[in-house]
């Protein structure tokens, strides 16, 4: 039997909403670990579910490094102002920026990257594989898929891990934050400042 302070508790840890959280813990028998899990593989769910919904509003955030010599802005997208305004979804913008000034990604997603450039990346990575001894073919489509994902990982702000908290990578907070707010939200646009050449 799930108790309301475990569904207060869970819902105060999560953000989400006490119907979901109350679920979550009655799936998992009321271990508020495999609540947790559930919440998180849900979010991913709900925001496939929303993602062909317009985007109306949204907030600019910026961070600057201490010292000066690293900035970011980036434009966190919502479906209404009502989300945007909101203290928690300025504040995820808010951490996004301190990410991208600390991680450096060079896109939002994978899917900016040309077919014609992911082409060439897996032909380098092809030639690396069989310069390693690895001919097997599906050896080699295994070496070559692991780079791949190694270097969106390394380079697509979606996929890297998130730098207060490297067991979730952003593109996870962003689903986290469309479960909670019940919105679609997108990073829409993202831009970094060094004074480093």
């Amino acid at each position: 039997m799930v108790t309301m302070d475990q569904v207060k508790e869970l819902r105060d840890m999560t953000g989400v909403s006490v119907m979901q959280c109350k679920k979550a813990l009655e799936e998992a028998q009321g271990d508020k670990d495999k609540a947790i899990e559930i919440l998180k593989r849900k979010s991913k769910d709900i925001a496939g579910k929303k993602g062909d919904r317009t985007l109306g509003s949204g907030t600019i955030q910026s961070y600057i490094h201490l010292g000066g010599a690293v900035g970011s802005m980036v434009l966190l997208s919502s479906e209404t102002d009502f989300v945007s305004k909101n203290e928690e979804f300025k504040k995820l913008a808010y951490d996004i920026a301190m990410h991208i000034a600390a991680a450096n990604p060079e896109f939002v997603s994978r899917d900016e990257v040309s077919e014609e450039t992911v082409n060439d990346l897996k032909k380098v990575f092809e030639e690396e594989a069989e310069a390693s001894g690895k001919t097997d073919p599906a050896i080699k489509e295994k070496v070559v898929l692991g780079k791949l994902n190694t270097y969106f990982a390394e380079r697509a702000l979606l996929e890297q891990p998130f730098v207060k908290n490297g067991d979730v990578t952003v593109g996870a907070l962003v689903d986290e934050a469309i479960q909670k707010f019940g919105e679609r939200i997108e990073i829409s646009r993202f831009a970094r400042f060094s004074s480093d050449r």
